[in-house]
């Protein structure tokens, strides 16, 4: 009986040990991972909206209830000289393997000026080529209007053609890319 209590105490404080460790190691590192992930969404809008000098985060009340409540946040595109270039939407559509994070650029003139994927969990090999440029270049230049994905080759200027045998994440991106459009043309462009 006393081996039982002897071998429960020392558990115990094997435990207390590593939660406390663990602790201190995520009090130490939570800051550098808040910076990488501001530094990741920083050259995200960059790529997305290359106009643009500096962003300034749109107020949620903005755009709150539009979009399909895909909607993480918006920021203002501004060069030089202050005034609005366009804007950068974060959506997270959810696709095959999750949420995938979308940074849509959109110009102040109505095009769609860049798409990229940040953190997305697709299977290898098919959803994750939604990350490459022959799938993701597709939106770039299109006008601010609702787009569709189809099968086989996009004869429309408001068609994409879907990643062969990842239909759902081509469909995921191009609902995060309308919902960015949708809130665009409803709240951003007036």
């Amino acid at each position: 009986m006393k081996s039982m209590i002897k071998l429960g105490l020392t558990l115990l404080a094997i435990c207390m040990v590593a939660s406390f460790a663990l602790g201190v190691t995520n009090e130490v590192t939570a800051p550098v991972i808040e910076q990488r992930n501001i530094q990741a969404n920083n050259e995200l809008r960059q790529a997305v909206l290359p106009d643009a000098k500096d962003f300034t985060q749109v107020k949620e009340s903005v755009y709150k209830g539009i979009g399909d409540g895909i909607v993480a946040e918006i920021n203002e595109g501004l060069d030089g000289s202050g005034e609005v270039v366009g804007y950068t939407v974060k959506t997270l559509p959810s696709g095959y393997g999750g949420a995938i994070e979308l940074m849509v650029g959109l110009s102040k003139d109505g095009k769609i000026t860049g798409v990229k994927t940040g953190t997305m969990s697709e299977t290898p090999g098919l959803g994750s080529k939604a990350a490459d440029p022959t799938f993701i270049d597709q939106y770039k230049d299109k006008p601010t209007s609702a787009l569709e994905v189809v099968k086989g080759s996009a004869s429309g200027d408001n068609q994409i053609q879907a990643i062969s045998g990842a239909t759902i994440t081509s469909t995921a991106v191009t609902n995060g890319v309308n919902a960015a459009i949708e809130v665009y043309n409803s709240a951003l462009n007036k």
